[in-house]
């Protein structure tokens, strides 16, 4: 698993059952991709992603996670949130506070800009 499918699978279990629209999903990801469909290609082959129409809006796709994606994530919480840990515990709680809130100026940066990848 790749840290873009991580956070997709994140994502969409912080989406609850409704799950949320495909661009919607690109547009919260911590690296932004261009290949959203192509990603959430993958995770459904592995049978972590299921997607479908929304009712209200046939133009819609709606993507949800999956129990088994739910039960994947499960497994992994603890390893990546030690890991997470092991990186970013050099830095101190200040530090790491510090570098969040630059990130978020950063992402906001460019998002009001309107910035997308090559």
């Amino acid at each position: 698993m790749t840290l873009q499918q991580f956070n997709v699978l994140r994502i969409l279990r912080g989406a609850g059952e409704e799950g949320l629209p495909t661009l919607t999903v690109g547009e919260r990801m911590v690296e932004q991709t261009p290949g959203i469909t192509r990603l959430l290609d993958r995770l459904e082959r592995r049978g972590w992603v299921s997607r479908g129409r929304c009712q209200e809006d046939r133009r819609r796709v709606l993507a949800r996670i999956t129990p088994e994606g739910r039960e994947l994530l499960s497994r992994i919480d603890g390893p990546m949130a030690r890991a997470e840990d092991a990186v970013l515990g050099a830095l101190g709680a200040d530090r790491v506070d510090l570098l969040s809130q630059l990130l978020e100026d950063l992402h906001g940066e460019l998002t009001d800009r309107d910035v997308q990848p090559d």
